[in-house]
């Protein structure tokens, strides 16, 4: 899937007024989907809670808050953020937001300046998204590893095998069911509890 065919899910998060219909009309639906406007931080938060967004968009100052802490906060998890603040405001607020991984852009800000910030705000989540996927690989691949010693160590103690056979022994047993080393060893943890760990596989040896 392209960026241009993937939709991005969208907090908006503004007072009422003609910033915040300008910015939904940067924001369509073909491209951020669903998109969602609160008017403060409280009710963002409430939002966030019942989903995760892709990317945030906050227009300071809000009604119950400047929007400061609540930018920090999103931008911990797996969402990008922008944030839009009046001009006399932009140097403080880009020098505390931009370590924390925030774009900060100053307003009034052009429709061209918004759009270039959506652009980069889908480059950064798109980022997000392979580090994510890799992040989950290789701690699916840890698992494996650690259910591949794990079951190793209940051939060695049950079965007098050493750790070179027990790794043969698994090896051995994926190839000639054609299934992955992690079954296998889920297999023999199974069969440990129950009082037969590697009986079934060693009937296919």
């Amino acid at each position: 899937m392209t960026d241009e065919d993937r939709g991005y899910s969208v907090l908006l998060v503004s007072a009422p007024g003609k910033t915040e219909e300008a910015l939904v009309s940067l924001l369509p639906e073909e491209r951020y989907r669903p998109l969602r406007t609160v008017s403060d931080v409280s009710a963002a938060k409430r939002a966030a809670a019942e989903r995760e967004f892709d990317l945030v968009l906050i227009n300071s100052p809000l009604p119950d808050d400047s929007g400061v802490r609540y930018a920090v906060d999103s931008s911990s998890g797996g969402c990008v953020v922008l944030f839009l603040v009046r001009a006399e405001l932009y140097a403080e607020t880009e020098e505390r937001l931009g370590r924390c991984g925030v774009f900060v852009l100053s307003k009034p800000a052009s429709k061209s300046a918004v759009s270039t910030a959506l652009s980069w705000m889908r480059s950064a989540r798109e980022r997000l998204r392979k580090a994510e996927k890799k992040s989950l690989t290789l701690e699916e691949k840890m698992e494996e590893i650690r259910l591949v010693n794990r079951a190793k160590w209940i051939l060695i103690r049950t079965r007098g095998m050493d750790e070179a056979e027990a790794h043969r022994f698994i090896e051995k047993q994926a190839m000639d069911r054609c299934v992955t080393r992690r079954e296998v060893a889920d297999g023999i943890i199974r069969g440990d509890r129950t009082g037969y760990a590697g009986q079934s596989e060693e009937r296919t040896i």
